[in-house]
């Protein structure tokens, strides 16, 4: 019988990988992993670093966060479509913040939507800001600079312009690795009093600060890449060990799941990679974090696609194409062994879609089902119960987190034909329309769900 190889082993194939592109990734960086990276940058670098993040929309906050205009803010202001995390677990997206408190990262993706306009790091050398003028700064910023410019032209729907102006959700997604900043459990909290729900993303490579986070609405953990090659090619990242990291931070991403915390896989998909082979290596990983949902998202258009001759033709995936990869995936998590000290989980399930997002959304079921009905799902966020649960011991078991859950409503299952679109939006036309053969959005007629229609 074929051995499957040892945890030791892995690691071991894992680091000798990485060894042998340790000097490209360094070039890569366009610095020395031991030289420039580790020490303190100039004034000068900083005044130059933060004038092209503020040409680039951001609004610095203090010395080393930022908070940016989220283009599905301004769609959902103007009624104009929500974001998938509005279809996968009920945010509104014009109550939503985008902002990190560390604009540093260990990584330079090339898929980054950010164009590696902020600085890289591998330990912290800045400066450490007060966590409370931190958020005062974001909150203020993104009203002030953000909402109001969307408010004052006019586009802005009457009801959610008023709704907008109290903040509800952080995305801890903007750019950056949030798990850096030293001080981010007192930034989280201070998020928390103001009843502002946390969506923090973390791309592995901080282990033992992701083991340290305290709790948040929901951590995700990004798998860039199937294998340790992939992740040094595509992931480009500044760690040698970065693929050992990363399986340490799915281990911790585990351990939070186990702890009360919803947690979710981000897999972040190129055309080029859609293979079977491609699932099998995302199940295994998968499979070690045992989260309770895995987001398929297709990569965004980003302009360095250029620099790396990257044609979005050849990179970028249709809606269809993730879909099938979806399904792919969901086999592969069905049939791949569990090593070493992993428990056995639920099985995984196709929940939810959102097509404009290019997203797939998997399950574990039977856990997130609602009980006695196959075809629903309870992957909504009931936010005011998650806030009035924080300060409670008892909800730190794995399974009090479906005591804050809601039902997902009909329009954002998989298969919908509103494929993800909250029947109050109507879609914003695009100019350039994305390649696609699964379901014209525009089509339908707003406000009204096509199998009402057919009762009209």
């Amino acid at each position: 019988a074929h051995r499957q190889p040892s945890g030791c082993e892995e690691h071991a194939v894992a680091r000798s990988a990485a060894t042998k592109v340790a000097d490209q990734m360094a070039i890569w960086a366009n610095i020395s992993c031991q030289g420039e990276l580790l020490e303190a940058r100039s004034a000068d670098a900083e005044a130059e670093q933060r004038e092209a993040l503020q040409q680039k929309g951001y609004e610095v906050i203090g010395t080393h966060s930022a908070v940016k205009m989220c283009r599905w803010t301004k769609n959902s202001l103007k009624g104009k479509g929500q974001c998938y995390k509005h279809s996968f677990y009920g945010i509104s997206s014009h109550q939503c913040m985008e902002a990190t408190p560390s604009l540093a990262c260990a990584n330079k993706c090339t898929f980054c939507w950010r164009s590696h306009t902020n600085p890289v790091a591998m330990r912290w050398v800045f400066d450490e800001d007060e966590p409370e003028r931190l958020v005062e700064g974001m909150v203020e910023a993104h009203g002030r600079k953000f909402v109001n410019q969307v408010v004052l032209s006019g586009a802005a729907q009457e009801k959610r312009a008023a709704e907008a102006a109290e903040v509800r959700h952080c995305a801890l997604s903007l750019v950056g690795e949030p798990v850096l900043y030293p001080r981010v459990g007192e930034f989280l909290s201070q998020l928390h009093a103001r009843r502002i729900s946390t969506f923090l993303v973390t791309n592995g490579q901080f282990p033992e600060q992701l083991e340290a986070l305290p709790r948040v609405t929901q951590l995700y953990c990004s798998i860039d890449a199937p294998d340790p090659e992939e992740l040094v090619r595509v992931g480009r990242p500044l760690f040698v060990d970065a693929w050992e990291r990363l399986l340490r931070s799915l281990d911790a991403l585990r351990m939070h799941g186990q702890r009360g915390t919803r947690t979710v896989c981000r897999l972040t998909l190129q055309k080029g990679s859609l293979t079977r082979e491609a699932a099998r290596g995302y199940a295994k990983l998968v499979r070690r974090a045992a989260p309770d949902f895995v987001e398929a998202k297709g990569v965004t258009p980003v302009p360095q696609f250029a620099k790396y001759g990257m044609s979005l033709a050849d990179t970028v995936p249709t809606h269809s194409e993730v879909r099938e990869f979806a399904a792919l995936l969901q086999e592969e998590l069905a049939n791949v062994e569990l090593e070493g000290d992993a428990a056995p989980v639920d099985g995984y399930a196709l929940a939810a879609e959102h097509r404009h997002s290019n997203a797939v959304l998997l399950a574990r079921s039977p856990f997130w089902r609602v009980p006695g009905c196959h075809e629903r799902w309870r992957t909504w966020i009931d936010f005011e119960a998650f806030f009035d649960s924080l300060d409670k011991p008892e909800f730190e078991a794995e399974t009090a987190k479906l005591q804050y859950s809601a039902e997902t409503p009909e329009w954002a299952l998989w298969g919908a034909a509103e494929a993800g679109l909250d029947p109050e939006d109507v879609p914003r036309m695009s100019s350039r329309p994305r390649p696609d053969d699964y379901v014209n959005m525009a089509s339908r007629s707003p406000r009204v769900r096509p199998r009402e229609a057919s009762l009209l």
